[in-house]
């Protein structure tokens, strides 16, 4: 962090005192109002955490956005609203829940500013991304971009000799209409894309490789891709496996990294000299800090070289309803610093295998819904938008944790802001 940490970010990014323009405090009736709608979000000075301040920085939201968020406030979802997402219901756990932002994004889907729903019990995570969010918007935004929409999973049928495979493979082959035709009639928005067929001895493994729309997909592909196997093993008499975990949901590979499990997203956004003062660094210790992390990386063999890009998603995908299980491959990003033949910073984050959905799962019910409804990501048609939310969102941490590394205020950071000692 930089020097006079948390001070000089908390100053940086505005908003610390009860003196700014947009919130005031009427003692009388221990109420906030808000005067002026600033995009900044608001700071209730020693006493930021109060019943009083947490009510008025909600309701400054609620203006901000025009937008009522009842779950947010405390309205209880009814029982039965979980049936479906959970077994053995005994109640609902409590996370903390932040606003950040807002953040300045140049996409295709995502352009303008958005603010960002954030839930954890890390002190100091949300201070480090908003200083972050603040430093790029001044310097343009961040640039995003996101391709692919695919998903995948292999069984394996059984065909006992190699012969029996690469004939099962032909047959494949030949009746891929039918397969589709098969496949799809179990969903109305997924779309089967292709059947890769990998000869492994005596089996054959079937990659079907989905589109899945908005949603994250995979009981949707599971369900498709049963019904095709089905079929498959009818006009066949090969049995199958449903899945032969060459896939590796839920885990890591190479392969789906190099592929694409999901999105691939992309960021970047160049700094001058000028604004990384802020963080009390310079381009060139920033490029030498990634590339010293680089060959460090390659001597563990690291899956993913980045600085703390799992802290995001974990938060995001919390506040949002996503399946957190999906960390486990979207966390699997590289992010990159070098200085530019003007003086500035290039700063770039890829995440190859993003599992995000706006619809279904555990997106519809209560704060999840108004969570994606901040940033205009609940529903059909607006997946890559939240995709590209999520990677630029990532990019503005990367960017202040490698500030706060050249410095040596990581520790100090965390020690305070991030340590809430027990009673």
């Amino acid at each position: 962090m930089p020097d006079s940490f948390p001070d000089n970010i908390a100053s940086n990014y505005g908003d610390n005192t009860l003196s700014r323009e947009k919130v005031c405090l009427h003692a009388d009736s221990i109420a906030f109002k808000i005067r002026n709608i600033s995009d900044r979000i608001p700071k209730f000075g020693l006493d930021d955490y109060s019943d009083d301040a947490v009510h008025g920085r909600l309701e400054w939201l609620e203006q901000a956005l025009n937008k009522k968020l009842e779950y947010i406030r405390g309205r209880k979802v009814p029982n039965k609203k979980w049936e479906g997402n959970i077994e053995n219901l005994i109640g609902v756990a409590q996370f903390p829940l932040a606003i950040m932002g807002p953040i300045l994004i140049n996409g295709q889907y995502a352009n303008g500013k958005y603010y960002v729903p954030f839930a954890t019990t890390e002190g100091a995570i949300t201070t480090v991304y908003n200083t972050g969010m603040k430093i790029i918007n001044e310097c343009g935004g961040v640039d995003v971009h996101v391709q692919e929409n695919n998903l995948h999973i292999t069984p394996a049928f059984h065909t006992k000799t190699i012969d029996s495979s690469k004939n099962l493979k032909l047959w494949i082959e030949n009746n891929f209409s039918e397969i589709k035709a098969r496949a799809e009639s179990t969903t109305r928005h997924g779309t089967l894309i292709s059947i890769s067929c990998i000869v492994a001895e005596q089996m054959l493994l079937t990659k079907f490789l989905f589109n899945t729309a908005d949603a994250q997909g995979m009981n949707m592909i599971n369900v498709a891709t049963l019904a095709a196997c089905e079929f498959i093993e009818s006009q066949t008499g090969y049995k199958f496996t449903e899945r032969s975990n060459y896939s590796a949901v839920k885990k890591i590979s190479d392969h789906i990294n190099m592929e694409t499990f999901g999105k691939s997203a992309f960021a970047e956004a160049r700094i001058p000299p000028s604004q990384l003062k802020k963080l009390r660094v310079t381009p060139r210790q920033m490029e030498s800090l990634w590339r010293k992390g680089y060959l460090a990386s390659m001597r563990s063999n690291m899956r993913g070289i980045n600085c703390q890009v799992a802290n995001c998603l974990a938060g995001i995908f919390l506040a949002c309803g996503q399946d957190m299980a999906d960390l486990t491959s979207s966390h699997v990003a590289t992010s990159n610093c070098e200085v530019l033949e003007n003086g500035d910073l290039y700063i770039s984050l890829h995440i190859p295998s993003l599992l995000v959905g706006t619809v279904g799962g555990g997106t519809g019910t209560g704060t999840q819904k108004e969570c994606l409804e901040i940033m205009d990501c609940y529903g059909s048609g607006r997946v890559m938008k939240f995709a590209e939310i999520i990677v630029a969102a990532a990019l503005c941490g990367e960017l202040v944790t490698g500030a706060a590394l050249v410095t040596r205020k990581f520790v100090q950071g965390h020690a305070l802001l991030g340590r809430n000692k027990p009673n």
